[in-house]
């Protein structure tokens, strides 16, 4: 069976309420019917009641763009995956590179967040990916195998069912650089090879793996072409109703 495509938008920090608003006035007309894919759109914290009211005749679903591991305490800033449940979210980003380069997030605390969050019955979209340093010194690979060795320590597969991880090529990621179609699916590739060995052959074949770098109506059909692409974490066209529908209907 073809894996589930997942369409999902992350806002980073655009957009108040009433942007988020009107956002889905536009955007919910021109997705209407579409079942061939998951959507899955990420805004910031202050849109989410916004975005879940906007969407709630939708099958659209609301992801938040972080979690903490921890249920609750002195963590001024943060939000805990029973908040963000209490909100009615369903999806959450971890370890996107941004809060990896600005917010001091290793590989550990990727680990924290994404164990805090399937432990709630969260689905994370997991990122991973080099910077333009470790592709010119050819580590992608080793750098992607050790992202996930990382990330998914000690974590079952019975437990990471619900899993989804995204490929982010930093040096792509509002550069308005794209990895090649073919590039990506060898990135996809290893990552799914590594899922193999810490899940196994049968969850590692089901596992959806996004590609997110620079992702554009532009180029999105040639991505999406690629079997081991399943599905697109998109930033900046995702901010505009049409862009973001031209992506999600390739």
């Amino acid at each position: 069976m073809p894996r589930t495509k997942v369409m999902a938008a992350n806002w980073k920090m655009y957009k108040t309420p009433d942007q988020t608003s009107e956002f889905f006035r536009n955007f919910l007309p021109l997705v209407s019917g579409h079942s061939r894919d998951e959507i899955v759109v990420c805004p910031p914290f202050l849109d989410l009641p916004a975005a879940l009211e906007a969407s709630k005749e939708s099958k659209i679903a609301i992801g938040a763009q972080n979690v903490h591991w921890k249920e609750e305490g002195a963590f001024t800033g943060e939000t805990s995956a029973g908040q963000l449940l209490a909100l009615g979210v369903s999806h959450v980003i971890v370890g996107h590179s941004e809060r990896r380069q600005y917010f001091c997030e290793t590989d550990d605390t990727v680990n924290l967040r994404l164990k805090a969050a399937l432990e709630a019955g969260l689905i994370p979209i997991c990122c991973v990916g080099e910077v333009l340093e470790e592709r010119e010194a050819g580590l992608t690979d080793d750098v992607l195998r050790r992202q996930c060795v990382r990330a998914f320590h000690a974590i079952s597969a019975k437990k990471a069912a619900k899993l989804i991880v995204a490929y982010e090529p930093v040096w792509a990621i509002g550069t308005g650089k794209t990895a090649t179609p073919e590039l990506a699916a060898e990135a996809h590739a290893v990552i799914r090879s590594e899922a193999t060995e810490i899940f196994g052959e049968e969850f590692a074949g089901d596992l959806r793996i996004l590609y997110g770098g620079s992702v554009k109506p532009e180029n999105s059909k040639a991505l999406m072409s690629q079997e081991e692409i399943d599905g697109a974490l998109v930033g900046g066209a995702s901010l505009d109703p049409k862009s973001f529908a031209a992506i999600v209907k390739y």
